[in-house]
């Protein structure tokens, strides 16, 4: 690295620090520090769910993605839209109605404090596990960019990200992501420009070439459905209810809609977010197939596509801006992580009865164990973004069936709830050993959980009456 990317970079780290601190002043108490004291404004919401749910993954799969293929990518962030009209209009109503500091808050109210317990519990190793994934992808960017050791990296991302998070709060966690995600788009943007200025030929040539060649295709129709996550019937359904459950009973990207006034705005926020993740795509999946041209389709490592790009071919500056970009990426979901995990376990699983001081103490033992799972990862042979989105997928399913069924009228068992919420995650490990794509692991995992709970407590109802009448005789 150049002294010029290194200050870019040092100035962008001292920068988060700084407005951590600055901004940590006006925390009064944990609904400011979890909540934002219900003040975020709409837009900086949106934006804070598109930096949240983005993280480095985005910076170095997809690029990835469209270097090795083309653009079907783009029909999971499309069912990703549908995905959050839902949310907005079955789930968010009875948060606000209720007016609820944790969305399994609502799962208490309904069922008892025990599966509020327990769903709480299923999200904490949700997301130390997915964003342990993501802490690795940052650390393999950082790594080759860098040439630092990937422990190294790992530190001083969470060490920066653990000092602003622990300081502000959800506000600078919020407004702070809505930065980075400026950030880091303008580096893809300023990636396309760079090469669109080194190529031959004018940009509608060079996206012909592309076209032609197969590399702007966005809808695959062929393959098995069942078995092929990309093909067009699997792959929107399975960003469908994807973003149905990550938006809906995932408390990381819910908290930011939380924190603003009211249910419209939160919509807004919501609905809006979906459509900014699209187009947020297209421009990573532009820049992947244009570093495809340049570098003529030269083989890599795996998902190290655009690092080797920003290493090898950008200049001293633009090279900086890059990088700041991934660390924006990865800052945003770390941060968003850090906070949402500290502000379930304060209200989930210790009833709120937190000082702010605790509060902070419980939000820096997360960081460390957020840490430490990363550097337990490895790389494999799947883009690091699939990997992702399959772990996600083994719990999603379960919670969400859980929350539909919070909207029956039936009053379940706890035994029925917790046996329906065990059968709709265990049945994602049958799926994934007969090789059913990932992209339908969540909807199967969903019907199986309220089948189960459903047929349980219907047994269950069956021999109490058996036994009433026995008795009786």
């Amino acid at each position: 690295m150049q002294p010029l990317d290194i200050a870019i970079v040092v100035i962008f780290l001292l920068g988060n620090i700084l407005l951590g601190l600055l901004q940590g002043r006006s925390n009064k108490n944990n609904n400011d520090y979890f909540l934002g004291g219900h003040r975020l404004p709409w837009f900086i919401a949106m934006l804070s769910i598109v930096a949240t749910e983005t993280s480095v993954l985005t910076f170095v799969s997809v690029p990835g993605l469209a270097y090795r293929g083309d653009w079907t990518f783009l029909q999971l962030p499309l069912g990703y839209i549908f995905g959050r009209i839902l949310v907005s209009f079955i789930l968010l109503p009875a948060y606000f109605e209720n007016g609820v500091s944790s969305i399994y808050e609502i799962i208490g109210i309904r069922f008892g404090k025990g599966m509020q317990k327990l769903a709480s519990v299923v999200f904490l190793l949700t997301r130390i596990l997915g964003d342990g994934v993501r802490f690795l992808a940052t650390g393999v960017v950082v790594q080759v960019v860098t040439g630092w050791p990937l422990s190294t990296a790992v530190a001083i991302i969470g060490i920066v990200t653990l000092i602003y998070t622990i300081s502000g709060g959800l506000k600078t966690v919020v407004w702070l992501d809505s930065i980075q995600f400026g950030l880091y788009l303008l580096g893809g943007l300023a990636t396309i420009v760079f090469i669109l200025l080194q190529l031959e030929g004018d940009p509608v040539s060079i996206i012909s070439s592309l076209a032609d060649t197969g590399k702007l295709t966005m809808i695959d129709t062929g393959g098995n459905v069942l078995f092929n996550p990309m093909v067009f019937g699997s792959a929107f359904v399975g960003g469908v209810f994807l973003s149905f459950a990550s938006h809906g009973i995932d408390y990381m990207m819910v908290q930011r809609v939380l924190g603003c006034s009211d249910l419209s705005a939160a919509r807004k926020a919501m609905i809006g977010s979906g459509l900014f993740v699209f187009f947020q795509f297209m421009i990573f999946l532009f820049a992947g197939s244009l570093i495809y041209l340049f570098m003529h389709g030269m083989a890599t490592d795996k998902d190290r596509e655009f690092a080797t790009f920003i290493v090898r071919y950008l200049p001293s500056g633009l090279k900086g801006l890059l990088l700041a970009g991934i660390l924006s990426a990865a800052m945003s979901t770390i941060a968003s992580s850090i906070n949402s995990l500290a502000a379930s376990t304060v209200t989930d699983l210790l009833g709120g009865k937190v000082s702010l001081f605790m509060s902070k103490v419980i939000s820096a033992g997360w960081a460390v164990v957020l840490i430490t799972i990363a550097l337990m990862f490895d790389e494999s042979d799947k883009a690091i973004i699939m990997v992702g989105l399959e772990i996600a997928s083994f719990t999603y399913g379960g919670l969400l069936g859980l929350f539909l069924l919070s909207k029956t009228r039936r009053n379940f068992r706890p035994q029925s709830l917790a046996f329906g919420l065990i059968a709709g995650m265990g049945i994602v490990f049958v799926l994934k050993l007969y090789g059913i794509a990932w992209t339908w692991y969540i909807i199967i995992s969903v019907a199986a959980n309220i089948i189960m709970a459903f047929s349980l407590d219907s047994l269950l109802d069956l021999l109490k009456r058996e036994n009433n009448t026995g008795n009786k005789a």
